[in-house]
């Protein structure tokens, strides 16, 4: 099963295309994604990155990297491309 995280994100548009991700309560977090189908994934696979190198370190994980139970009712925001009309 997976553990569900609830962080915000900052996605900064580059000039080039694409989006550079950034948590501002968790600095560690820094991505990027061409698309916003790839956000997820990519933000993913970082924050995984960053909770093995804590373990790995053998520190705590911040506060605010515990995963929510899995009775927790969800509330996201998610962006949702619509084609322009």
């Amino acid at each position: 099963m997976q553990n569900i995280y609830k962080l915000p994100l900052i996605l900064e548009p580059q000039p080039e295309g694409g989006y550079t991700i950034t948590c501002p309560l968790l600095p560690e977090l820094i991505t990027e994604a061409d698309t916003f189908e790839d956000v997820t994934a990519n933000v993913s696979d970082a924050l995984a990155a960053i909770i093995e190198a804590y373990e790995d370190l053998n520190r705590p994980l911040p506060t605010i990297l515990h995963p929510l139970q899995s009775d927790t009712m969800l509330w996201t925001e998610t962006l949702v491309p619509v084609p322009a009309l």
